[in-house]
Formats: C-alpha cells, structure tokens, sequence
C-alpha cells in the first residue's frame, strides 16, 4: 500500500463534529497504520532475508569445516554469527512496532464500537437506520473495524512464527517463511478493498 499519511490538513469535511467526525479521524488513522505497517513489512522482509541468507552461509561454511578437518570456527564464521543475530534483533524490533501498531487499531476499534453504543442509546437496539456519511450505518463501520483489526492481530501472530523459527529452519522452509512474510496471507486484498471502502465512505478519497 502506498500513499501520503493523513492529517488535519488533508482530511475532507473537517467542518464535520459530533460521531461523523470522529468516525471520518478513525478511518484516516486506520489508513495512517496501513502505510506504516507495509514499510515495516518491508524492512521486516528484509531482514529476514538476510537472516536466511546468513544461516545458508553459515551452514555451507559448517560442512565445508568439517570436510576439509577444521578444528574450530575461523573469524568470517564469527563475524557471519554476529551478524545474524543482528538481523534477528531487527526483526524482534520490526515486530515491536508492529504489535504496538495492532494496539493503536485495537484502540480504533474499540472507539468505533463506542459511537455504534452512543447511537444505539440515542436510536434504540438497531441504531440509526439513515446514512452517517455517504450510505454507510454506524454499524457498518464498526464491522469494518472488527475485520481489519481481525485480519492485522493474525498476521502479527504469523510473524511472531516467523521471527521464532526463521533462523533455526532448513533452507527449503526458511523460503516458506519468507514468502509467508512477504504475501501476508492474513491481510487478504479484501483488506485494502475494505480499506478503500471505509475512506470513500468517509469522504477522503472521492466518489
């Protein structure tokens, strides 16, 4: 996903107030982590790029060691293990910021079920039945929000799995994990369609 970040200053309808405004600050805010969690995703790729890369190397040194009767690991092996456990902190790090970006959707989320409460107090168990914006109910954002969060919460635990396992797997299952990291198969294009749904809806792309 690419795209400039939202702000006060290009956000539409800013003359907006009430549950629509905040509706319309959440759906920029989700747009906002969607931009940052793809550039983490790729800075997280390539580290573990490099962390398989690093492991291949280190495991081809390892035979070729015991072929030709070394006794002990020379300095490149050395430098090839401190390395790679670089490359794992910065995964550890990526995915950080990954996991505290899932808490800020959790925290969207969970306002966005507050205003379908506030319109259920003030309109009764089914909320509003008219539009808050272009054609979509309170309700309707709120399911909106569930899925992402849904979506984003299961990708961070696949990359957990990743950060676990990438660097100790055979070459032929670190490539699994890469791809797995790289295609995000818990962030489906239905996502980014959900994406751009919530900010046509809400009036920061246009109609």
């Amino acid at each position: 996903m690419e795209g400039e970040l939202l702000t006060s200053s290009n956000r539409k309808s800013s003359a907006a107030t009430g549950i629509e405004r905040k509706t319309r600050d959440n759906a920029a805010d989700w747009f906002n982590l969607m931009v940052r969690w793809e550039r983490l995703n790729e800075e997280g790729f390539t580290a573990a790029t490099n962390i398989i890369n690093l492991r291949r190397s280190l495991s081809d040194q390892l035979l070729v060691g015991r072929s030709s009767w070394s006794p002990s690991a020379g300095p490149e092996d050395t430098d090839r293990a401190a390395a790679l456990q670089e490359e794992c902190y910065t995964l550890q790090e990526v995915i950080n910021k990954m996991a505290a970006m899932v808490m800020k959707m959790d925290r969207l989320m969970t306002s966005q079920r507050a205003v379908q409460e506030l319109d259920e107090f003030h309109f009764g168990p089914e909320g509003r039945t008219f539009p808050l914006c272009h054609s979509w109910t309170t309700r309707q954002f709120e399911e909106c929000a569930c899925f992402l969060l849904d979506a984003f919460h299961q990708e961070l635990e696949l990359k957990r799995t990743v950060l676990q396992e990438v660097a100790h797997a055979p070459p032929e299952l670190g490539m699994l994990y890469l791809s797995c990291w790289l295609h995000q198969p818990y962030v489906p294009p239905q996502a980014r369609l959900t994406l751009e749904a919530l900010l046509l809806e809400t009036g920061h792309h246009p109609l």
